[in-house]
């Protein structure tokens, strides 16, 4: 997608990026950030109301101990003038009264320190419901609690912020959430340290209101407005009305709950980030203002360019009416929500070049589209993705770099780099040439479960960034797309926020397995000593996005005088670069088969499995157990699974009919159980995902257009034809109990059976023919009502066990 953009900037804008010089790069970092941090601080809750937040966290995670704590927010001055907690035995005499005193510069400090304390004096453990929950029986009952060594326990915040989220985050994980949900999130947070969230939700209703304001009406905003499963896309304007369009109930519903959210965030001293304009806008806007600078953007993905869904609209930074609905936008947040932050996420030129290189002009680009912030709010700062200068490394050079980001005054930029834990750019870039910086770890993408990590990098990562000269990192993050899978990963990189030097991960896995299963077991240490050295020590470089055969079944003829080309044109053995955007990392192969990614020895796996089962009979009643035996003979047989697949095309390949049947079939019943293990968990259920859609429904149209949403960005994603898939489906595959049976093994099997056909008969393989009967299976489905269960069934350990013998005992 290009912007085309007039060679002829308006004069104010040009006077304005004269006026915008860069402090020496002498001038610190922290420095820089300083005046911001203390108008941050300035904004804060009073002390009295954060206490109060923190003992609600407190009485929420471990209600018994609501009076076995104190907590005092104290200045930054006691922590040496940074963000701090400092774990004290308290003083005092009173029977039943507090044991710990916990101090913190925030309510979040608070809440870290409180983590601390249960993690590394009581042995404890906190994570996500869906990843096996809290493990707090190893916390001693009230009047019991451990001491801390004498003078306490003071830990220091290295870089001021901890940033949470990724733009998509908001649909891959929290679009059916309701303010329950949120409370236990925003309470997760609070005990990881974050401090710099991204608070996206609901922001439809404000861009509502200022549309309206440019005579855009509900009617151009219904094609405009994405569906509640696809509006962090829409938002990016990478399509329109798809899945939409968006009901008057969850535009306020969405309003009233972000009010709830950020007055959440505020009162634990959370600093939100707001959304701020990027140029998107509705297609009505170039018929109301003829001469205003707006381009149409090119196809993102859809099938056919359907424009229905296709081509959205691309204000200029540089026309003047850019600067006057940013301006608005920023003010209707301020009206609706108070003023609550400085810091406005943008990301006008994410897989969206300028038209020419010039420095100059990519120089008056940034600071339009600065200017549009801080027209609504003076003190604003630009939180930027540091991924463009990744996925489009070949148009921003160091010149254009350097460009835009030195288009603003020194501190009013922050840049994630998002991606630093596989391919940090703060490395190859002086540290963003002087501008202020988070070093941040992606992880997943689509929301996909899968067991993946590099906690080596997570480790060090940080540390190095940090200590390297000439650094300019203010803070780490988490921006994974989706939410709830691998617990551990997400732990390691939390407390790197409180970190200052590497971390030895092989003895932080010791005491993270005593936590997590509330006991220390011989069998489980050995098990994540292999892990850590397999599954979690992913060096490749590869952007792991499960594209396990199950859940990714290839979409190709594999006969061995068609299967290169096809596989060319469809590159489902590949993580898909979509086009026009470079989003994703090629998996490159010299073979003509698909290729999913694996980057260990499921050998070796294998064996971490059966230490894993030979521990159970002493770890049957632990949910964080259940969570991880599941999840890992999941791996473990769907890498099977993929090697399985493999077979029976090598079979088709030879006519080989009695070996392909035996080959597809085993490919089959492995679908078959994983489904039944599976469905042995509560946290891995299709049923959950649908019934809490529903659940936001206010009437039987919304109920309907809601589950149609939330069953198709699991599956097609995106728009059909009668014959073609849509290009991003699987995208967002889930392992979930359900949609396994329901949806993927339909898929295997007709493919399978239409294969076998062509052996059969010895005929070439249909694969047009297959696709027409699978898209009209799967339009069916993603339209159904078919219920799911949301409650587990069956013996987890059992069904483990028994697997792990018929599969490789």
């Amino acid at each position: 997608m290009k912007i085309i953009i007039a060679n002829c900037l308006f004069h104010a804008v040009i006077i304005f990026v004269l006026f915008l010089t860069r402090l020496p790069l002498t001038f610190s970092t922290i420095e820089a950030v300083e005046p911001l941090l203390t108008r941050l601080d300035s904004k804060r809750s009073s002390p009295s109301v954060q206490e109060s937040a923190a003992k609600a966290v407190l009485g929420r995670l471990l209600p018994p101990h609501v009076h076995s704590f104190h907590f005092k927010i104290v200045s930054k001055e006691v922590c040496g003038g940074q963000g701090c907690f400092l774990i004290e035995n308290y003083n005092g005499s009173t029977q039943d009264g507090p044991e710990i005193i916990i101090k913190g510069t925030t309510a979040v400090e608070i809440a870290s320190g409180l983590h601390w304390y249960i993690k590394y004096f009581c042995g404890a453990h906190v994570s996500w419901d869906k990843t096996g929950g809290v493990q707090i029986a190893s916390v001693p009952k009230p009047g019991s609690l451990p001491l801390v060594k004498d003078g306490g326990v003071l830990i220091q915040r290295p870089v001021p912020w901890n940033y949470y989220q990724n733009v998509v985050t908001s649909s891959y994980s929290y679009v059916w959430w309701d303010w329950e949900r949120w409370e236990k999130e925003i309470d997760w947070m609070a005990l990881q340290g974050i401090n710099l969230p991204l608070a996206f939700t609901g922001q439809e209703a404000v861009w509502q209101k200022v549309f309206m304001g440019f005579n855009i009406s509900m009617e151009d905003l219904n094609d405009f407005f994405g569906g509640p499963a696809f509006l962090a896309w829409a938002r990016m304007g990478n399509l329109h009305g798809w899945g939409g369009p968006l009901s008057k109930n969850w535009l306020k519903q969405q309003l009233v709950l972000q009010k709830k959210i950020l007055s959440r965030m505020l009162e634990l001293g959370m600093t939100p980030v707001l959304p701020s304009f990027s140029g998107n806008v509705p297609a009505a806007l170039k018929t109301i203002f003829p001469s205003a600078n707006i381009s149409r953007l090119g196809d993102w993905n859809t099938v056919d360019g359907d424009p229905r869904w296709c081509c959205t609209y691309l204000l200029n930074p540089s026309d003047p009416l850019f600067i006057e609905i940013g301006e608005a936008f920023i003010k209707q947040q301020i009206q609706e929500y108070g003023d609550v932050t400085d810091i406005y996420n943008c990301d006008t030129f994410n897989e969206n070049s300028p038209p020419t290189n010039d420095p100059t002009y990519i120089l008056s680009l940034g600071a339009a589209v600065y200017k549009a912030m801080s027209s609504g709010d003076k003190d604003a700062v630009w939180l930027m993705q540091g991924w463009l200068f990744y996925s489009d490394s070949s148009f921003w050079k160091p010149p254009q770099m350097k460009a835009l980001l030195h288009s603003v005054p020194l501190g009013k930029m922050i840049v994630l780099d998002l991606f630093a834990d596989v391919k940090p750019i703060w490395a190859v870039s002086s540290h963003f040439y002087g501008t202020p910086y988070i070093w941040c770890l992606l992880h997943n993408f689509g929301g996909n479960i899968e067991m993946y990590g590099i906690l080596d990098a997570i480790s060090s990562g940080p540390i190095d960034a940090q200590s390297s000269k000439n650094s300019t990192m203010v803070g780490v993050g988490m921006c994974m797309e989706g939410i709830e899978q691998n617990p551990v990963v997400y732990e390691l990189m939390s407390e790197m926020a409180f970190r200052k030097e590497k971390v030895q991960v092989l003895e932080w896995l010791k005491t993270y397995t005593h936590r997590r299963y509330g006991k220390s077991i011989q069998q489980i240490e050995e098990a994540w000593e292999i892990l850590y050295h397999t599954v979690y020590n992913c060096t490749d470089g590869i952007a792991d996005h499960n594209t396990d055969f199950i859940v990714k079944l290839p979409d190709w003829d594999p006969s061995i005088d068609s299967g290169s080309q096809t596989l060319k044109l469809d590159n489902m053995h590949k993580l898909r670069t979509i086009t026009g955007s470079r989003r994703f990392l090629f998996q490159e192969t010299s073979s003509d088969l698909p290729q999913a990614h694996l980057w260990y020895s499921n050998h070796e796996v294998v064996n971490a499995l059966k230490l894993f089962l030979a521990a159970g009979n002493g770890l049957s009643g632990s949910l964080t157990y259940r969570y991880d035996l599941v999840d890992l003979t999941r791996q473990v047989l769907s890498k099977l699974a993929n090697q399985v697949y493999l077979d029976a095309v090598n079979a088709f390949r030879r006519k080989d009919v009695k070996g392909f049947n035996v080959r597809s079939e085993k490919f089959i019943q492995l679908i078959k159980d994983i489904d039944m293990l599976l469905a042995a968990d509560d946290n891995f259920l299709l049923g959950t995902w649908l019934e809490s859609a529903k659940k936001l429904a206010e009437n039987p149209s919304e109920m309907r257009q809601y589950e149609w949403n939330a069953r198709t960005q699991v599956t097609m994603w995106f728009d059909t034809t009668t014959t073609n898939q849509s290009k991003l489906h699987d995208y967002a595959n889930k392992f979930w109990s359900g949609l396994l049976e329901g949806y993927f093994l339909p898929r295997a099997s007709s493919y399978f059976s239409c294969l076998s056909e062509s052996l059969r008969k010895n005929h070439s393989f249909k694969l047009v023919e297959w696709r027409k009967e699978w898209l009209a299976f799967s339009n069916k489905w993603q339209a159904g009502a078919q219920l799911y269960p949301v409650k587990a069934k069956g013996d987890f350990l059992a069904i483990a066990k028994a697997l792990f013998l018929k599969y490789f005992g």
